[in-house]
């Protein structure tokens, strides 16, 4: 829920410095979570992290609109969550082997806060803000001063959110994206099912993550052609074959038993992490092909911080509690497999929405530019 506070401070204050503290300059409290003394502080120390960390997800997207145009706004979004996933799994997988260590998860905390900190800090140096709306053609003889008048928020441009058709649907798909899932139980899974020890399990989460990564950086450049080519349903059509594969490798991965070799479990890892890794490339430019510029920060704050945490805890709790109940190979069948499959069907519902919003805004920038 931190996401839309911080969005509306780094509206009425600085991006860039806004940016720089919670995306980076925050780890000094994942710094403090490896020193805690006990479960309390432990606990309070990393919600305070990632609230700065989750706070800081809708203005990088933002800023991405702003710095590409539509041509390149999904190769973009994949380089960064590709790099961020690949770097993120090989944290978890670093985590993973000092287990063995006493204290290890200590020195994992806060290498990953350091190392966040760092980050800031070069964003501080080297970043640039190039304002709302810059790269928007419409608006591109406009001056910066120019653009943030046009661009200024009200509530009624923030009620039009909610009118926005395409959106909603994309707010209702990320409540159906079960496959967050396997991130948090997937080791869990190959312990309790497989009967992995925990630091064998934990290998899979550099090859998921390097799938991750391959999907996000190759596979965006495919659908950006595809976008380019097919304008009105590209993307929507590569977003619901990503849903339906990651479905299918998922049942494959997790509802037979491949033996006692780890080998087999990390080429089905790799392929789930490769196909999640499209949808940034995707659901991404499609929020910001439906949304006008000022009114991005706010999207993704409702994206991000709001749908994708609250679908993130209910998956996370349902995979707990079904877990116990039916076992963690029946609930990855109904949260991997099935709900998957309904998400793909209902990306069917984007088609014309997303056709007719999409036009709705570069009308709207075409409006805004004649004025000046």
């Amino acid at each position: 829920m931190s996401g839309p506070s911080i969005v509306y401070l780094a509206r009425r204050t600085n991006r860039k410095v806004v940016l720089a503290i919670f995306s980076g300059l925050w780890g000094g409290w994942s710094i403090l979570a490896a020193l805690s003394q006990n479960y309390t502080q432990l606990l309070i120390m990393l919600l305070i992290a990632m609230a700065g960390y989750a706070g800081a997800a809708p203005i990088t997207n933002e800023l991405f609109s702003d710095l590409f145009g539509d041509r390149r706004r999904g190769r973009v979004a994949g380089y960064f969550y590709g790099i961020t996933s690949l770097v993120g799994s090989g944290v978890g997988a670093a985590i993973g082997q000092l287990s063995k260590v006493e204290n290890g998860w200590r020195y994992g905390l806060a290498g990953a806060g350091g190392l966040a900190m760092v980050f800031g800090v070069a964003i501080l140096i080297f970043f640039r803000d190039p304002g709302v709306g810059a790269a928007e053609p419409e608006l591109s003889h406009l001056s910066r001063s120019q653009r943030d008048a046009e661009g200024k928020i009200t509530w009624s441009r923030v009620a039009r959110l909610a009118r926005t058709r395409s959106f909603v649907l994309m707010m209702i798909q990320r409540l159906l994206s079960g496959h967050l899932l396997i991130q948090t139980f997937g080791v869990t899974f190959l312990v309790q099912v497989r009967h992995f020890d925990n630091a064998t399990a934990a290998l899979v989460t550099l090859p998921f993550g390097f799938g991750y990564f391959c999907a996000a950086v190759f596979v965006s450049r495919l659908t950006d052609r595809i976008h380019l080519r097919h304008p009105r349903f590209g993307r929507i059509g590569s977003l619901q074959v990503a849903q339906f594969g990651f479905a299918v490798v998922a049942f494959a991965a997790t509802q037979f038993d491949w033996g006692s070799t780890i080998t087999i479990y990390i080429g089905f890892w790799f392929l789930m992490g490769g196909l999640q890794g499209i949808n940034p490339s995707l659901n991404r430019p499609i929020v910001m092909s439906v949304v006008s510029p000022e009114l991005r920060g706010a999207a993704f704050a409702i994206m991000l911080s709001i749908f994708e945490t609250a679908g993130w805890a209910v998956f996370n709790y349902l995979g707990g509690r079904l877990g116990d109940s039916i076992g963690l190979q029946h609930t990855f069948l109904w949260i991997l497999v099935i709900l998957m499959i309904v998400n793909a069907a209902f990306v069917t519902l984007l088609y014309r929405p997303y056709a007719r919003d999409s036009a709705a805004v570069r009308d709207l920038l075409a409006q805004r530019a004649r004025q000046h």
